[in-house]
């Protein structure tokens, strides 16, 4: 009798070590495996809806810029040998000013587009990289600004040998924010200036976990642990080490925190944890009415100028 629960017992382990093999697999494909379709937690579309006429036209603008601007393509090596896309807007006189962009979640450079001409006004170069797994770059995972971590590293090197750029200022949009802040706590040179992150999460870990609530309904122990393990194996990290909250908090570059108040993608419980982590100059600006990265679309004016001030400051220190 004993060894026939004990067999049972040994059987149903291996039917849920399979099982959560399985499910490890599928989770991966579905948030770390380049390529995936994947439907996020969306918000309410009335969240995003309060912009005025006025900043529509300007948004408007702003996109029409980008669309007419003459962009050079850019390649690069990563540290692990893939080959890295980006786009290149120069000043039509010299500039040591330069500003790299980092786009979002299943993004491309492209999408961060829309935020050039602000920085373009101001002096400012532009470089918009596509992150490993997406756009045009090698690689077939996300790595969620963990390696893009070190590629930034590469990418801010690039600017200073190859154009000369003194003053480098880093602006990230999710999964870009948490790209720039996983940045900020590696060895930079004194050439970056600043770092400006619009809706960051604290941690991949914490983010999947809220993903995983709000759209399976499922928790995360023990389905992130298994995934982890299998993002371990086939992308080369796992979720626990791949934490903005802890790289912020060996910042020494002054710091940008954005986030909307009504965010519910990244939860803006992020933006105060990462304030209070974040090392170094920092500011924090929580914006009304604002779901996930909607405070550019939202209030283009106001963004512009608090951008404008940020970068003014900063530079003049």
């Amino acid at each position: 009798m004993k060894r026939k629960i004990g067999v049972a017992i040994g059987s149903l382990a291996a039917v849920l070590v399979v099982a959560l093999i399985i499910a490890g697999n599928y989770f991966y494909n579905q948030g770390v495996k380049r390529g995936t379709e994947v439907e996020l937690h969306s918000e309410s579309e009335t969240v995003n809806a309060v912009a005025s006429d006025a900043d529509h036209q300007l948004l408007q603008e702003a996109k029409e810029w980008f669309d007419s601007s003459e962009r050079t393509v850019i390649e690069m090596k990563s540290f692990d040998g893939l080959l890295l896309h980006a786009q290149y807007i120069q000043q039509a006189n010299h500039s040591d000013k330069a500003v790299i962009l980092a786009h979002g979640f299943r993004n491309s450079g492209d999408n961060m587009g829309k935020m050039a001409k602000m920085y373009y006004d101001l002096g400012f170069d532009i470089l918009l990289p596509d992150a490993r797994g997406h756009g045009k770059s090698e690689g077939d995972y996300i790595g969620y600004g963990w390696h893009d971590r070190l590629d930034y590293k590469d990418w801010i090197n690039y600017l200073i040998k190859e154009h000369g750029a003194k003053q480098i200022f880093l602006h990230g949009n999710s999964m870009g924010a948490a790209t720039v802040l996983m940045t900020s706590g590696e060895e930079l040179p004194p050439e970056v200036k600043g770092i400006v992150a619009d809706s960051a999460y604290s941690t991949v870990k914490e983010e999947l976990a809220h993903q995983l609530k709000s759209i399976y309904n499922l928790p995360a122990f023990p389905l992130l642990e298994v995934t982890s393990v299998v993002s371990k194996i086939r992308a080369g990290y796992t979720f626990e080490e791949a934490s903005a909250l802890d790289q912020v908090k060996k910042n020494q570059v002054p710091l940008l925190l954005i986030h909307g108040d009504s965010d519910d993608l990244v939860p803006t419980e992020m933006a105060y944890e990462l304030y209070e982590a974040a090392g170094g100059e920092k500011e924090l600006w929580i914006v009304p009415n604002a779901g996930h990265t909607k405070a550019f679309d939202n209030g283009t004016a106001d963004y512009v100028e608090r951008i404008q001030t940020f970068v003014q400051r900063v530079l003049a220190q």
